[in-house]
């Protein structure tokens, strides 16, 4: 018997599923994160995302499969993420997962993750 993932305890893909759909939602008409994405359609990226988060958390992993080892810090390294990037990414990010209605703790595992990586991810601190 094995002990369940919190990929398993959140829902599965399901649930990562809505939280990046929610996320992207709010990139598609940001002002601040939507110039990042210079491809009109945001799926792609969407998918990236989503992928990697699933893998993350327990999931199945054709993220690595695909794109190999994550790399987060390098893959954004060509991309300005400043303050007011990963402020905006936190803000609709917040958002996604309150759309999840996670009970507390997993709301707060969670949270804890994408806002430490959200600080991570910053690679310049000019205006």
């Amino acid at each position: 018997m094995t002990t369940p993932t919190f990929y398993d305890l959140v829902g599965g893909e399901p649930t990562f599923r809505k939280l990046v759909d929610e996320f992207y939602a709010g990139v598609a008409v940001d002002p601040v994160l939507r110039p990042l994405y210079p491809d009109a359609d945001l799926a792609p990226a969407a998918e990236r995302l989503r992928l990697f988060l699933m893998q993350y958390w327990g999931g199945p992993n054709p993220y690595s499969e695909h794109r190999g080892p994550p790399r987060l810090r390098m893959r954004h390294a060509p991309f300005r993420v400043g303050p007011a990037e990963r402020d905006a990414w936190l803000r609709h990010m917040r958002a996604a997962v309150d759309a999840l209605d996670l009970p507390p703790e997993q709301d707060r595992t969670l949270w804890d993750y994408l806002e430490r990586a959200a600080f991570f991810m910053v690679n310049t601190f000019e205006e």
